[in-house]
């Protein structure tokens, strides 16, 4: 499951998974945040806060995950891993040849300052 939150003031989304993602979650997800964007343009920042990767339920919800990030990444300014996770640590250096945001990796106790990153108040 895909916990989100929309700071809608700032244009940030918050992700925090709860186990296994689900084809749904991405369903979910796109439900809230398209109008968002349709309407402002853009997202100016996405935050994953995961302690740990929990991986996808199965074959189908990491489909699902990689539409969301094509049809959505060009959207997105910034892009915080905040994780403890040595997978989701390595997201920025990878995922850079792939997405168009800006991506940084923090630590969890760093979740503070990803956020002031996020809205451009730490560059």
């Amino acid at each position: 499951m895909l916990n989100h939150e929309l700071l809608q003031d700032e244009g940030i989304l918050v992700v925090t998974p709860d186990g296994p993602l689900e084809s749904s979650d991405f369903a979910r997800l796109a439900e809230e945040i398209d109008p968002f964007i349709e309407e402002k343009g853009k997202l100016n920042g996405l935050m994953i806060y995961a302690e740990s990767f929990p991986g996808w339920n199965d074959f189908a919800a990491l489909v699902s995950h990689l539409n969301f990030v094509k049809n959505h990444h060009q959207r997105i300014e910034r892009v915080a891993a905040v994780t403890d996770s040595g997978f989701l640590s390595i997201l920025p250096r990878v995922a850079r040849h792939f997405v168009r945001a800006e991506i940084r990796h923090f630590d969890c106790r760093d979740k503070n300052h990803a956020l002031d990153w996020l809205k451009g108040l730490d560059d």
